[in-house]
């Protein structure tokens, strides 16, 4: 096979699961330097066709092309050995191994006589990260690292593994907004040497990026084009069939009680540091706090040892008056804490219990769900169809295992779940990560509706324009401490990056 991929063509492909028709007799085509951006909501089957493409799926119907030649890939393997490389939505990590041994394990150059240069694996690591800016520690072990550092080591492995042509799954949702944009510019200098397809939600980086643009819903292609002659609003239009007006916060900043107070607080990471180190904050019932900075500066860390899973080594965390410090995980949720976690697939859900499970797993012990220890099976039926209907969740039942979902469906399944629960207060880290611009609209929709309700919101996130949208305060943290609390007013994507950055805060 060429050594350059000129070339790539997917012919009428066709994939069923139960209940499902996730591939409908799809085509698509993209040549050499050119940038494909692939659209559609949570569930319409991107990610599916490009599991297909890398041979982790195998297509009912339909062919794959690469310069004019039929190819039939068993695996990912023989996908790599044909210069394709994919970045998924879900990490492909081992957590319990170094970055190091992570990138070793695909990368088959460093195997000689039998043995394993890892030195050979470091200088490779080394380099790409120089060329790319795209900066990992080696020995870091995976579960040690931030959600957006791990999708730096998804970059760094696969670009180290030499693929000629990269699919990008939801690339920067761990990013930050700079971080983004040196992305980009890195992909537009790639462009000489490789051929993307570029799966996003975000159409500006959809319209910075890409050449043509591809529109997927429900399994079908509904349109193709060239992405320069449309504007986001038109693409975002044709992916939902709907016009899209993400709602602001236009009401005063919330004046309730203070719900949430913050005090000197230090919380460990799990490399030993203080990843929160005197942290203070309050907030109110009724009152959106946004909670902006780079990943990998507390803000998990944080958000664990609110919600009881992270051991603080010091400090207080009053809940409505209550200090809560270190207690369990149950205690915390008793009192009426809700919460979104970074880690949806492992502290969100139970990957093998249905989505109908799921969606009561804090509740289940609650007179609404059971009476006399015997859940109440009608009951919970009727809710997971009402939240499934209400929230879009694209699934073929309630008894689907809510760990065989997209991203952004299980991201819709604790979204639905956390949101009606009636809860005093929420603590939502990156809520919208992976949805589609109707469910981010009407999740944001959700937010500002429990804010009316007199409930108080801390809502973690990289999108400032989404801080900044729905917010009435932003604090700023950096290094674990906050930096600054500001009024919506006052705040700008300029100056929240600056603090972001740690300018003048050494």
């Amino acid at each position: 096979m060429s050594e350059r991929i000129v070339s790539l063509k997917m012919e009428n492909i066709t994939k069923r699961f139960p209940g499902v028709l996730a591939s409908d007799n799809i085509s698509i085509e993209v040549n050499e330097g050119e940038v494909l951006a692939l659209v559609g909501e949570n569930g319409a089957g991107k990610t599916t066709l490009m599991n297909i493409l890398m041979g982790i799926y195998e297509a009912d119907e339909g062919r794959i092309l690469i310069n004019g030649e039929p190819v039939h890939f068993r695996g990912p393997e023989d996908a790599f050995k044909a210069g394709l490389g994919m970045v998924h939505q879900m990490y492909m990590l081992v957590d319990n191994m170094t970055v190091l041994e992570n990138v070793a394990l695909g990368y088959k150059k460093a195997w000689k006589k039998g043995r394993l240069d890892l030195g050979m694996v470091r200088s490779r690591i080394e380099e790409v990260s120089r060329r790319y800016q795209l900066q990992v520690n080696p020995d870091a072990y995976i579960w040690q690292l931030s959600v957006g550092e791990q999708q730096r080591v998804e970059l760094v492995k696969t670009l180290s593994l030499g693929a000629k042509f990269l699919i990008l799954d939801e690339p920067t949702s761990a990013l930050t907004p700079q971080e983004t944009d040196e992305l980009i510019e890195l992909l537009k200098n790639m462009r000489k040497e490789l051929s993307i397809i570029f799966i996003s939600h975000k159409l500006q980086e959809v319209k910075a990026l890409s050449d043509k643009v591809a529109i997927l819903r429900h399994g079908k292609i509904v349109f193709t084009g060239n992405t320069g002659d449309y504007s986001s609003q038109e693409i975002a239009q044709m992916m939902t069939g709907h016009e899209i007006d993400l709602p602001k916060n236009e009401e005063e900043s919330g004046k309730g009680e203070l719900a949430l107070s913050i005090k000197n607080l230090r919380v460990k990471s799990d490399m030993d540091f203080y990843a929160v180190d005197g942290l203070d904050l309050d907030i109110h019932s009724g009152e959106i706090m946004g909670l902006a900075g780079v990943s990998g500066n507390g803000q998990r860390e944080l958000a664990e040892a609110i919600n009881g899973i992270r051991k603080a080594e010091s400090g207080e965390i009053r809940f409505f008056g209550k200090n809560i410090v270190n207690l369990t995980p149950g205690s915390v949720i008793r009192q009426g804490m809700g919460y979104i976690p970074e880690e949806r697939n492992i502290e969100g859900i139970v990957p093998s219990f249905s989505i109908k499970e799921n969606l009561i797993l804090k509740d289940a012990e609650t007179e609404k769900f059971s009476h006399r220890k015997f859940l109440k099976k009608k009951k919970i039926e009727e809710n997971a169809e009402k939240l499934i209907r209400d929230f879009d969740i694209r699934c073929p039942s309630s008894q689907t295992a809510a760990g065989s979902l997209s991203g952004g469906n299980i991201q819709k399944v604790i979204l639905s779940r956390e949101l009606t629960r009636n809860a005093r207060f929420l603590i939502a880290v990156y809520p919208t990560r992976g949805l589609d611009l109707g469910a981010v609209e009407f999740i944001h929709k959700e937010l500002l509706k429990m804010k009316k309700e007199n409930i108080g919101i801390l809502l973690i996130s990289e999108e400032l324009e989404e801080i900044i949208n729905l917010s009435d305060r932003i604090a700023v943290i950096y290094k674990g401490k906050i930096q600054k609390v500001m009024d919506k007013k006052e705040a700008s994507v300029k100056a929240l990056g600056i603090l972001m950055a740690g300018v003048g805060n050494d």
